[in-house]
């Protein structure tokens, strides 16, 4: 930020993350749903949502200080800056892996025919969204009169899945299951996020558009073409 400031950038779009919320995500009112989600919520989280005293990860807390960076510089200084709190992203050219990109580490798996490991029960749930959804909100960001933005930015509850769930789903959908077993929770991994998106709906008239079977569809035949960078 600070060579952007002494560059006189004047506009930034900086990629943040859900991990700012911490496990005080998991401190909400949820109620048990059924056999394929742990857990519901009649409502997503919402940008005012605390950040405070929870447990973030190395990851989180690394995202969270520049997050409160880009907003700092933003204010002080006169930069444009968009701050976008990201849910599950996915779509073609994401190499995800067991570590980041979950949505698209399991339908690289599932294609190539490679075990999953599930790190909890599975049931955990996430909002999804496409990458082109994105690319169109930041889009929409810069084209705004908005000087500067925090927005939570997933595919809200039409497009949630969990983990399970996007494993049968992957197996609709390419006629491929992957074996996979189960493991040890992660550190603060959040039983469910789901993005409240009605600030940026309402301030730069943004709304996913591409549905998440719709979504995987197209990354499916990215991955079919590009088998051989996989090996």
């Amino acid at each position: 930020m600070e060579a952007a400031r002494r560059a006189d950038v004047s506009n930034f779009i900086y990629s943040s993350t859900n991990k700012v919320y911490g496990d005080n995500v998991d401190k909400l009112p949820l109620m048990e749903l059924d056999k394929e989600y742990r857990y519901k919520t009649t409502y997503g989280i919402d940008e005012g949502f605390s950040i405070d005293r929870c447990e973030h990860t190395p990851y989180g807390c690394s995202k969270l200080a520049a997050d409160l960076y880009v907003q700092d510089y933003g204010h002080l200084y006169g930069i444009k800056t968009g701050v976008f709190r990201m849910s599950a992203i996915y779509g073609p050219n994401q190499f995800g892996v067991e570590d980041q990109g979950w949505v698209a580490w399991f339908a690289i798996a599932t294609l190539l025919g490679k075990p999953i490991t599930i790190y909890g029960d599975g049931k955990q749930v996430r909002d999804t969204l496409y990458v082109e959804d994105l690319i169109k909100a930041y889009d929409a960001f810069l084209k705004s009169k908005v000087k500067n933005g925090v927005y939570n930015i997933g595919g809200g509850i039409k497009n949630k899945t969990s983990l399970l769930q996007l494993i049968d789903l992957l197996e609709k959908l390419t006629g491929k299951r992957s074996e996979f077993n189960y493991a040890d929770w992660r550190p603060a991994d959040q039983k469910v996020y789901i993005s409240d998106t009605h600030k940026i709906k309402h301030e730069l008239g943004w709304e996913p558009t591409t549905s998440l079977k719709e979504g995987l569809i197209k990354l499916i035949r990215w991955i079919e073409a590009n088998k051989r960078i996989f090996k």
